[in-house]
């Protein structure tokens, strides 16, 4: 559903833009190896592609950018419930950009919608949620992962590389992709990925 509450030439993308990552590169500890200025940039590029796709462009376009800018932001202020952290950050960030009120609540729902277990409630939230995790399904996934691994290691989530491809088995087998366009590019390398990981797993049984 189009949002038509505001002009796109009100909302100042490019200027909460530089204020968001210079804050994440200023404000993220190096611990966070994963949930990174890197990943934020790497899940903006994957909204725009899928967005592409998903036949998705105007405001909307503007909001999903937004969302995937300030979408781990929260890393920034606390460890757990980064969503909500994230959300109080676009509050305070973007009105001073332009955002209105009603806007800046439908790009918090997409920020929300990014918490694991995902629960996209629309189309743009859908590709969000899709973007965050669109490494499942790349190339890059191995190394991508590893930058995850040494991130919940370095916080105690988890010790060992066979904690850490259990947990891969375990959060590949329930993960789905929600837009068509991703599922067509991304759920086959991601199912021959479950697949590696359960070699890994076997030839350690």
């Amino acid at each position: 559903m189009a949002v038509l509450l505001i002009l796109p030439a009100a909302m100042d993308l490019q200027g909460a833009k530089a204020k968001i990552l210079v804050k994440l590169r200023d404000e993220l500890p190096p611990t966070r190896t994963y949930h990174s200025l890197w990943h934020t940039l790497d899940v903006y590029a994957s909204v725009i592609d899928i967005a592409e796709h998903e036949g998705v462009h105007g405001d909307d376009l503007v909001l999903l950018k937004t969302a995937a800018l300030f979408h781990d932001s929260g890393f920034t202020e606390q460890d757990h419930d980064h969503e909500e952290a994230g959300c109080r950050i676009a509050r305070g960030l973007l009105p001073v950009h332009g955002y209105g009120s009603a806007v800046v609540d439908r790009i918090c729902a997409m920020i929300m919608a990014t918490k694991v277990p995902q629960a996209p409630e629309d189309a743009l939230a859908e590709i969000l949620c899709d973007a965050d995790l669109d490494y499942l399904g790349r190339s890059d996934f191995w190394s991508v992962g590893r930058t995850l691994f040494d991130e919940m290691r370095a916080f105690g989530t988890l010790r060992t590389e066979l904690e850490w491809n259990q947990l891969q088995e375990r959060f590949l087998e329930k993960h789905h992709y929600f837009t068509e366009s991703t599922r067509r590019a991304r759920e086959e390398q991601k199912q021959q990925h479950l697949s590696e990981v359960r070699d890994w797993l076997k030839e350690r049984s």
